[in-house]
C-alpha cells in the first residue's frame, strides 16, 4: 500500500514540477528539479522493502 501511495505522490510531484519547468525553462532550474526528482525516486525505491506501519 505504501508503494502505491508513493507512486501516486511521485506522479503528483513530477506533474507539479514539470509545469514549473515548462514555464521557467532555465537550465539551472531544470537541473535542480531533475536532481530532486532523482532523489525522490531513489527514496521511493529504497522504501519499497520497508514494512508498512
Amino acid at each position: 500500500m505504501k508503494l502505491l501511495f508513493g507512486l501516486v505522490g511521485a506522479a503528483m510531484v513530477i506533474a507539479f514540477l514539470a509545469s514549473f519547468v515548462v514555464k521557467v525553462r532555465e537550465p539551472a532550474m531544470i537541473a535542480v528539479v531533475l536532481i530532486g526528482v532523482a532523489m525522490m525516486l531513489v527514496d521511493l525505491w529504497q522504501a519499497r522493502n520497508e514494512p508498512d506501519t
